[in-house]
């Protein structure tokens, strides 16, 4: 089956093109703080010859506790995301939670991502593949990668064909995740372009009892292995300095680590891809 390409503004993705990097901080912490960011991150991109996409949330809704922080808020959030759009002329990808969301956060953004856990919720993805611009959505924990089938199907039938598809690893006992590479054969399969996301693939899901903990060691070994079977993207969230971070801080990598994997990856993609 033919490789189908999704335009992001003016950035092209599909398994066979040149790999594309989604970065950010988790979770908006202030504008100032995403600005910043963006702009290193949009440097280093370049710099390594990569696309980039700027992803961060104005809420995080599913923390794991009641007193972690969300965000921003819908408003405010969606202001400083078009902010980034605007001022560093790079496209910006938000998750939304809901269909109302889903609507408001299509009119400033390039792409609205819908999060792993709510990956099945049928009229979510019906509001989102109705806005018209690009869909991400993350594939479940608890889903085999032949679900997202059916996933695709709920956001073609609602007349969209802009999709890809995002692993992010499986639930593996308690508070573990791990990685089978074959799910992104499978979900390449259905021609849509698979993104990698690296850091929460190495997320601990409430293994901090009131916190995600998290591993980035892993990151590295991971996302190599992942541009060596053949990606469209890869998804790393980044802070400049992750021990601070106000949202998985744990799984996220600074600026160093960003450009080294980018440069390593970029190598990996290069050869995998010039071999077919």
């Amino acid at each position: 089956m033919k490789n189908k390409i999704v335009k992001i503004s003016d950035i092209s993705i599909a398994n066979d093109l040149p790999l594309a990097v989604i970065a950010g901080s988790c979770v908006i912490e202030s504008r100032e703080q995403v600005l910043t960011l963006a702009a290193k991150l949009k440097e280093i991109a370049a710099s390594c010859g990569m696309p980039f996409i700027y992803k961060s949330s104005f809420d995080k809704a599913n923390r794991s506790s009641i007193d972690s922080y969300r965000g921003v808020g819908i408003e405010k959030g969606l202001q400083i995301l078009s902010d980034v759009k605007r001022e560093l002329k790079v496209p910006v990808l938000t998750d939304v939670h809901n269909e109302e969301q889903a609507a408001r956060a299509a009119k400033f953004v390039d792409i609205i991502q819908v999060p792993a856990f709510l990956s099945r919720q049928t009229d979510l993805l019906i509001s989102c593949a109705k806005t018209g611009i690009p869909v991400n959505i993350k594939k479940g924990q608890f889903l085999a990668p032949l679900d997202m089938k059916n996933v695709i199907e709920k956001c073609e039938r609602s007349g969209t064909d802009k999709i890809t598809l995002t692993e992010r690893g499986f639930s593996f006992g308690y508070n573990n995740l791990v990685v089978d590479f074959r799910s992104i054969e499978i979900m390449k399969s259905f021609s849509y372009p698979v993104i990698f996301d690296a850091t929460h693939s190495v997320q601990l899901p409430g293994a901090g009892g009131n916190k995600s903990g998290g591993n980035r060691d892993f990151v590295l070994p991971l996302s190599k292995a992942a541009a060596a079977v053949g990606i469209a993207a890869i998804f790393l969230e980044t802070h400049e300095n992750p021990d601070v971070a106000l949202s998985d801080g744990a799984n996220s990598v600074n600026l160093e680590q960003f450009e080294k994997i980018l440069k390593t990856v970029k190598k990996i993609d290069t050869a995998v891809k010039n071999e077919k």
